[in-house]
């Protein structure tokens, strides 16, 4: 309205009689054009301030609702993960964590008192946008601790000086989480510090645990809701082979249904996984034959008995022949036949209880990291179809038909989080729940049969997968891996060749359509990012860019 009064004050300058100030005989004598005049200058200063005041108005109104939802979006980002649930400090780490931590658990089920544990590491370079990765370990049974620890995690652990000292903790230039959130899950519900009050939790399977990690997943979300619009990918190894798709199925089948909070999956990720009884049980003998560890003509022998079917063959001579096989490679370390192997005097009657390493073994296989290879990866060579029993390392269809799950300890991640104030610092269980590496208080069936339909069903639809394996390992040999992958009869896009890290050979690749990878690792074994972290880090890193490997 501010011209309104610079009309009011610059127009009795220019006109003699000025009707506001005029008395009403000398308003009636006013020119009638001067009124017409004045009349319509007002009414067009009225609308033009009127205009530019609604224009205001709405740029303030804009404004207001753009500051609205900054407001809402801080909140978001301040407040959306559970406060109860951060992590400040941890045993036997003396400094400042490179990134936000978070561990506690989500109920799955109310009824029953299910709870799955997780440990949540926020990315440390750039939380917002980078993906958010589930980590599985396998089994069944076997907590993903065993990756936090030994493999990808935060921190490598230095094992005290003595049994009663807890691990020193260092910071991993080799986390998984320079890159992208992580999220460490003991699943199922018995396995870790995972724990339910209803003990028939404990008797599951393989569509069950997909289906309960899946409700994990929802929950989780919805209590950390700033990550949801970030990319998302499920990742494990060994019995995540089976884990994985199955799970992947779950969340691709829950976006499908509308199911809330939506998440924004985009693949999945495997190492050394198990996948199909066929498949995994028919790999060891080109294995053993490609790394030289039976002659051509044991080789030979064996195809033509066998006729190409080793792992349920009951053609006459077929098991005598795998006897022989299993003798030659009984000396070997199954997770990594480059490593060494101690042997008891008499490796038939071998226990638990006589195992004794030698103090040698602290220096033998050490990595990059400062806590060398762990015990359980020099292993006892068990003869691969040996009986399942304590401390023994089955072939996976034995494993799979097995009640229980045979393992064996790792003193470092034991010592640490059967710790009090490591479980308090975790904001995890006290009582009445011991954790262990991998455990037999769970009854588990493989139930979801073979991985091949998932993998083809979760490729075609456009998920994207990486396949990868350690190339020396000898419980899931890379032969099989690339024998099914090579299965889904996909295009190659990609040709057989060397991918490089460091301007060296790491392993080789094969790229097929539908955004599916099949990788192997040089001279690792089981457990990639333990074997080899640089190389695991830097595929990981390319893979969930887009890029190259």
């Amino acid at each position: 309205m501010l011209c309104l009064f610079e009309f009011l004050l610059v127009y009795p300058k220019k006109q003699k009689k000025f009707f506001l100030n005029s008395s009403p005989t000398n308003y009636q004598s006013c020119d009638l054009k001067n009124h017409i005049y004045i009349y319509i200058c007002i009414y067009y200063w009225i609308l033009r301030d009127l205009k530019s005041y609604m224009s205001y108005m709405t740029t303030m109104a804009h404004r207001l609702v753009s500051i609205c939802l900054c407001l809402c979006l801080c909140l978001v980002i301040t407040d959306g993960a559970p406060e109860k649930a951060i992590i400040t400090q941890l045993p036997g780490f003396n400094g400042t964590f490179p990134s936000k931590h978070y561990s506690g658990y989500v109920t799955t089920n109310e009824s029953h008192g299910r709870n799955l544990f997780y440990y949540f590491v926020v990315s440390e370079r750039n939380p917002e946008k980078d993906p958010v990765v589930l980590w599985l370990n396998g089994g069944p049974g076997c907590s993903s601790f065993d990756g936090f620890v030994y493999e990808h995690g935060p921190f490598n652990f230095e094992a005290g000086k003595t049994s009663e000292s807890l691990p020193k903790l260092h910071l991993n230039p080799y986390s998984w989480s320079k890159v992208s959130n992580i999220i460490y899950l003991d699943s199922p519900a018995g396995v870790g510090l995972s724990y339910s009050d209803n003990e028939t939790d404990y008797v599951t399977g393989d569509l069950r645990t997909a289906s309960d990690t899946h409700t994990f997943l929802l929950k989780w979300f919805q209590q950390y809701p700033e990550f949801l619009s970030n990319p998302f990918y499920i990742s494990g190894e060994s019995f995540a082979g089976v884990y994985v798709p199955t799970l992947s199925f779950e969340v691709a089948r829950g976006i499908d249904a509308g199911l809330k909070p939506v998440l924004n999956f985009k693949g999945y990720m495997i190492g050394n996984g198990v996948t199909d009884e066929e498949f995994d049980g028919n790999s060891l003998v080109p294995f053993a034959h490609g790394m030289g560890l039976i002659s051509d003509d044991l080789f030979q022998e064996i195809t033509t008995t066998c006729r190409d079917n080793f792992w349920n063959s009951s053609y006459a001579g077929c098991g005598e022949l795998l006897e022989k096989l299993d003798d030659n490679v009984s000396g070997l370390n199954i997770y990594d036949i480059l490593e060494t192997c101690y042997h008891s005097p008499n490796s038939r009657n071998i226990t638990p209880a006589n195992i004794k390493l030698p103090s040698s073994f602290r220096e033998i296989g050490a990595t990059d990291r400062p806590l060398a290879v762990r015990k359980r990866m020099f292993g006892r060579a068990w003869p691969l179809r040996a009986p399942v029993r304590d401390g023994n390392v089955p072939t996976w269809p034995q494993l799979l038909n097995s009640d229980s799950v045979p393992c064996t300890n790792d003193e470092v991640a034991t010592a640490w989080l059967n710790n009090v104030a490591v479980r308090k610092a975790l904001h995890a269980k006290q009582q009445n729940l011991t954790w262990e590496l991998c455990t037999d208080n769970i009854v588990y069936d493989h139930d979801s049969g073979s991985m091949i339909k998932y993998h083809k069903n979760l490729t075609s639809r456009g998920y994207k997968a990486l396949i990868f394996s350690g190339d020396h390992d000898m419980c899931v040999p890379f032969t099989g891996t690339q024998a099914w992958t090579r299965s889904l009869g996909y295009k190659i896009v990609d040709e057989w060749r060397p991918w490089i890290y460091d301007e060296q050979v790491a392993g080789y690749l094969q790229g097929y359509e539908n955004n599916l990878i099949f990788l192997t690792v040089k001279g690792s074994g089981h457990t990639v990012p333990e074997y080899k972290p640089r190389e695991a880090l830097a595929f990981y890193t390319r893979w969930l860019a887009g890029s190259k490997i």
